[in-house]
C-alpha cells in the first residue's frame, strides 16, 4: 500500500522527489478528470492538473494533518484552479465553448451508450455552474456529499441541494430531448 497521503506530503515537504511523484500517480488521473468536466477543455484541463501538483510541491510545508483530508485539500485546489479559468474566459460565447470531452474511451461497439454520454455531457454542461461542480465531485469522483461540501465551501444542505436540482433537470432535459434513450437505459440497469 505504502505511504498515507499525509506521509508523502511531510515527505514532500522536506524536498523528496519520489513522495510527490507518488501523489502524482496516485491522484492525477482524478484531478485531470475533474478538470476536465468542470472545465470542458482537457489541454486547459492539464494545466491545472500540472498547476495543482507544483502548489502540492510549493505549499506542502503548510500541510497539517488531521484538519482533514488531503484530497479534500486537493480537489479545492482544482476547483478553484478551474474557476479562475472559467473567469477569465467568460466574455468567449457560449456557442464557441468547445463541446466537453470524456477521458474516457467509449466503446465503438454500442452506438447507443455514445449516444447518451454525449447527450449527457452537453446537458452536464449546460447546468448552472455550482450544480455541475456538484455534480462532478459527488457523482463523477466519488467524494462524500460532506468532503464536495467543504470542497465548494458550502453546507452539506447546499450541496445536497445542488444535487437534487441537477439530477431533476438533468433528467427533465434528457427526457424532453431523448425518452427512449432513458427508457432503454433504465432497462438495462
Amino acid at each position: 500500500m505504502g505511504d498515507s497521503d499525509d506521509q508523502l506530503v511531510a515527505r514532500v515537504a522536506r524536498g523528496d522527489r519520489e513522495a510527490c511523484r507518488e501523489l502524482v500517480e496516485r491522484h492525477l488521473a482524478r484531478v485531470l478528470a475533474f478538470a476536465t468536466r468542470v472545465l470542458a477543455d482537457r489541454t486547459e484541463a492539464e494545466d491545472v492538473a500540472q498547476e495543482v501538483f507544483t502548489r502540492v510541491w510549493t505549499h506542502a510545508a503548510s500541510w497539517r494533518p488531521g484538519r482533514g483530508r488531503f484530497t479534500t485539500w486537493l480537489f479545492r485546489v482544482a476547483l478553484n484552479l478551474c474557476l479562475d479559468r472559467r473567469a477569465r474566459r467568460r466574455d468567449v460565447p457560449l456557442d464557441a465553448a468547445a463541446e466537453p470531452v470524456d477521458p474516457r474511451p467509449t466503446p465503438a461497439r454500442d452506438v447507443e451508450d455514445a449516444q447518451v454520454s454525449r447527450l449527457v455531457a452537453r446537458e452536464v454542461q449546460a447546468l448552472p455552474e455550482r450544480q455541475r461542480v456538484a455534480l462532478a465531485l459527488c457523482h463523477y469522483e466519488g467524494l462524500p456529499g460532506a468532503e464536495a461540501a467543504s470542497v465548494m465551501g458550502i453546507s452539506v444542505e447546499a450541496c445536497e441541494s445542488l444535487l437534487a436540482r441537477a439530477r431533476r433537470t438533468l433528467r427533465a432535459r434528457i427526457l424532453a430531448v431523448a425518452p427512449d434513450l432513458v427508457e432503454v437505459r433504465r432497462c438495462r440497469s
